[in-house]
């Protein structure tokens, strides 16, 4: 399946100027502020399985509730940030329900529902690209559960063999009499019959798909685009207040001493909570005001010895990294090393790419009530039940007095996930204040210098060539800090981090290297710093895409070989990489020649359960980078919809062209330099090249979409630049090598 690149013309209004224009059309435009979720939840965004019936409908199942009006309600218990998990968990439980498309709608099932019910609805996580890959077959098999309950159903009501029963969009039929009735009208008696085993289900062969698969809009478009949905910082109830939080700029300091009484009498101002050691919140009845008093209020901190450390500290440690000797190894086939430095040609390079931040375009917030010994939270996260952890823990309340309320996220990329301090703060805060909600929101400020940062790493890829340029042995050594040592240390096995080597593993569900060497050494030396780190999107596969994938080039150029028919030399033992390097190959003709002052870069990887790969071509002029054209091919097993699949390449293009061209984070007496989009600025649509995707499915396993392809954009249009300067760049960003982005 192929899809075709859209080319929209847009123009470039200021916000101001959206606003303003939105007014005037369609009678106002509405920016959500001010609903409060009560209206939410009769819209369905909430539901309680204490009251199943409360809006006119009939549970069949845990997943699946019914009006008699035929409408259908999915229980969603994914997260929705803009990757559409939402919309195609909703066209898979459609498939295998065979319910009317246009009748669907979605709910959203909390932590404590699901506790309550025994886990139910499964894993609430949504990051790795999981949210359908590891729920689709539980999630199908309650659909099609549903649908063999609401035809046992019509049968027993017509008192007929429910063999005889078809159905066709929520209409079941009687096929010898031609007598019809609908979902809606038997949901109920349906509701009180036993379900049938899910393991006796037979799902629906994907090739015979006919809602799944399909490129059906998205579910939740509609109140994004005429301003309606409620995000977190939009959140309102009667009597709320609000708080802004400040921590400590140094990491691993101090609170030393603050002075409440200069800005008790600011407008708004209701106190000052400590939150922790290092964490300070002012509250007020709105965020500005407790804001503006925060900002105002003396605070001395205790910065530690963090202050004395600089970027060139961390940089220097993890370049002394690459050269320590230690047991440091992964992954051994033979003596690599011995082998490179006793082959015909030796070829060495060293990598570096930098700390980045998620600048999710929401920033970090939630919002908290507690009414004696039970606690409520309105949340934007991508972990429900880490959520209702984190309610538990941060108040003591036991977690089934706790319940979560998920809102969709102005955008997640793993800083929702694994860490949920922004919950802990409001809770903190929220127990000061019974009885009142209370909404914590982090200025944007605070957001970027107390992130949990993509890891900073350097590489050192070393590989030995014969006489015709054939690899004969490879090594791969990568420095840099651990995720686990942060967020899981018991995950770190004698001192190996497997994690950080994402990517370049024999074999595994999730990554594994797609080139078989004859002697190979994958070795980590971790090298933690002061910088607290986390998942941000694609993890370690970024990083290590570019190692593996630029210096494959590099070689393919000592070796006097075309890139990709090197590639082709090591990969026969690895066909769906190969698959997707070949597709990827035909679909931008690599074959053909470009026009003069036009270089191609290609790469491929293998992360979160899919292949992709990546043919960038680009034009380089005074140290200028414009990157005209990007083609990707992408198997993910199966593909629940290539429009979503299609809009989720197009933003991990965005993210990682603005990883490899645009400002570093970096550290400066013990803190983040970079505090706002003046000094981190994101990618600007101007700069976003035309894109391509061909989609070649294999059907035999499942992949996710949201991240895979983010590793092989920075290797490709590095390895065109490279092309195009004819020297290789491998220092990130890319502004290190003098070049910047058009």
């Amino acid at each position: 399946m192929t899809l075709k690149n859209q080319n929209h013309s847009l123009e470039n209004n200021s916000r101001r100027e959206f606003i303003i224009k939105g007014t005037m059309l369609g009678g106002g435009l509405v920016l959500g502020i001010g609903a409060i979720p009560d209206a939410l939840a009769q819209a369905g965004a909430y539901y309680d399985p204490n009251t199943p019936t409360k809006y006119g409908e009939a549970e069949v199942n845990a997943w699946v509730s019914i009006k008699p009006d035929d409408t259908v309600l999915i229980r969603i218990a994914r997260s929705e940030m803009g990757q559409g998990t939402r919309t195609g968990l909703a066209q898979l439980v459609t498939e295998e329900l065979e319910c009317n498309w246009k009748k669907v709608k979605t709910q959203s099932a909390t932590p404590g529902q699901s506790l309550a019910r025994k886990r139910v609805w499964g894993e609430h996580g949504t990051g790795g690209s999981r949210g359908i890959r590891t729920s689709e077959d539980y999630v199908r098999r309650g659909a099609a559960a549903a649908r063999i309950m609401l035809l046992q159903a019509a049968a027993d009501q017509w008192k007929v063999p429910v063999s005889e029963l078809t159905v066709d969009k929520g209409v079941i039929t009687h096929v010898p009499t031609g007598r019809k009735t609908t979902y809606g009208k038997v949901a109920e008696l349906a509701s009180t019959l036993n379900p049938p085993d899910p393991k006796s289900i037979t799902l629906r062969n994907p090739r015979e798909w006919k809602v799944a698969g399909q490129p059906y809009a998205r579910l939740d478009t509609a109140n994004k685009v005429n301003g309606s949905k409620v995000y977190g910082v939009d959140l309102q109830f009667p009597g709320m207040l609000c708080a802004s939080v400040k921590s400590c700029p140094v990491f691993g300091g101090k609170l030393a001493s603050y002075d409440e009484a200069k800005i008790q009498n600011m407008r708004g101002v209701k106190g000052v909570v400590k939150v922790n050691d290092s964490t300070l919140a002012v509250v007020a009845d709105t965020w500005w005001h407790a804001n503006a008093a925060l900002k105002a209020l003396p605070i001395a901190w205790d910065e530690g010895k963090g202050a004395a450390t600089s970027q060139a500290d961390i940089n220097k440690m993890l370049r002394d990294g690459l050269d320590e000797q230690g047991d440091f190894w992964q992954r051994k086939v033979g003596d690599a090393p011995q082998v490179i430095n006793t082959s015909a040609k030796k070829v060495e390079a060293i990598y570096f790419t930098p700390f980045r931040a998620h600048v999710t375009m929401e920033p970090m917030n939630a919002t908290v009530k507690i009414t004696g010994n039970r606690a409520e939270a309105w949340v934007p996260t991508q972990n429900g039940e880490g959520s209702h952890a984190a309610l538990s823990e941060a108040t003591g309340i036991p977690l089934e007095n706790c319940e979560v309320y998920k809102l969709d996220s102005g955008c997640g990329l793993g800083r929702r996930g694994s860490t949920q301090d922004f919950v802990t703060y409001a809770a903190k805060v929220a127990q000061k204040y019974p009885g009142v909600p209370v909404k914590v929101i982090w200025s944007r400020e605070e957001d970027m210098t107390h992130d949990y940062y993509h890891p900073i790493a350097m590489a050192k890829m070393t590989a030995g060539l014969d006489t015709a340029g054939n690899v004969t042995g490879m090594h791969i050594k990568v420095a840099g800090q651990s995720i686990n040592a942060t967020l899981a240390p018991s995950a770190i096995k004698d001192g190996k981090d497997e994690r950080q080597l994402q990517g370049f593993y024999e074999k595994g569900p999730d990554a594994q290297l797609g080139y078989t060497f004859p002697t190979l050494l994958t070795e980590y030396v971790m090298k933690n710093t002061l910088v607290p780190v986390g998942p941000w999107r694609g993890v370690n596969t970024n990083q290590n895409g570019i190692f593996m994938e630029c210096f494959m080039d590099e070689c393919a150029k000592a070796a006097g070989q075309d890139p990709v028919k090197f590639r082709r030399a090591v990969m026969q033992s690895h066909p769906k990489h190969l698959g997707v390097l070949d597709a990827v190959a035909k679909k931008a003709e690599w074959d053909k020649p470009l026009p003069a002052g036009t270089f191609r870069g290609v790469a491929q990887f293998m992360g979160y359960a899919s292949y992709s790969a990546c043919v960038a071509e680009v034009t380089v002029q005074n140290n200028v980078v414009k990157v005209n054209r990007l083609v990707f091919a992408l198997n993910s097993g199966h593909v629940v919809n290539p429009y979503l699949t299609r809009e989720q390449i197009e933003g991990s293009v965005a993210m990682a062209l603005g990883a490899i061209f645009l400002p570093e984070i970096s550290v400066e007496k013990g803190r983040i330099k970079e505090q706002n989009l003046d000094t981190y600025p994101l990618l600007k649509l101007a700069s976003t090249p035309r894109i391509e995707t061909v989609l070649v499915p294999t059907y035999d396993f499942w992949g996710g979409v949201g991240e895979p392809t983010i590793c092989v954009v920075g290797p490709a249009v590095a390895n065109a630049v490279s092309a195009a300067i004819g020297r290789p760049v491998r220092n990130f960003p890319l502004s290190k090598e003098g070049l910047s982005l058009a």
